[in-house]
């Protein structure tokens, strides 16, 4: 897979993604609260996902957001699996030239930090352009897994029930991803944040 993911690209790996785990269409929206028409749109890249939609779809799905930047088993992905961007230079050291990108909504981009998927965790790096949040409607972002993320430049707010907390660079939180959550970058700056999301390592039945 190329290493930046363009929409239709995102699409089609979701669309694998929901036909794995046998879920239809409509169910799938019916479950978000979104209309069938506009998750196909989703998956045949008319339509950019936000963050939070992105990652809202994912959960449902039951697999991590990393599952997008791989064509593999997504319910067992493992350390070996064979991938043409990735080398073995020395017995057990993996590495990638180029971690995956994704371009979301607003101009926010993914970029996950390990030449491989990491069982039980997501490593990756979120840019937020000026004005950029994780969702464009305001709303509140929950799924499961536990996030500690830390800002490498620029500022960003994070968006709780209860409040909201404001990060500069070197700044850190952690908190755990059901309790609901937004990412605004309410700057003029470009803002740059690294994330370790544990996630859930079986999906219920």
């Amino acid at each position: 897979m190329d290493a930046t993911l363009l929409p239709a690209q995102i699409g089609s790996r979701l669309r694998k993604l929901r036909t794995a785990t046998g879920r239809s269409l409509a169910s799938v929206a019916q479950q978000m609260g979104i209309s069938s028409s506009a998750l196909s749109q989703i998956e045949t890249g008319a339509m950019q996902p936000s963050v939070n939609r992105l990652v809202e779809l994912v959960a449902v799905l039951g697999v991590p957001v990393s599952a997008i930047f791989d064509d593999t088993d997504v319910f067992a992905p493992t350390m070996t699996d064979d991938r043409p961007d990735v080398s073995e230079p020395i017995e057990g050291v993996l590495v990638s030239g180029g971690a995956g990108t994704a371009h979301l909504g607003q101009g926010v981009t993914y970029r996950r930090l390990s030449p491989m998927p990491l069982p039980g965790a997501d490593f990756f790096e979120s840019t937020y352009p000026p004005g950029s949040s994780s969702s464009l409607d305001g709303a509140m972002l929950v799924h499961p897994g536990y996030e500690s993320g830390s800002v490498i430049t620029g500022e960003l707010t994070f968006e709780f029930s209860e409040g909201e907390v404001v990060l500069g660079p070197g700044g850190s939180l952690s908190f755990a991803a059901t309790r609901p959550h937004r990412v605004v970058n309410n700057t003029d700056e470009v803002a740059v944040a690294v994330w370790l999301t544990l996630v859930p390592t079986s999906r219920a039945d």
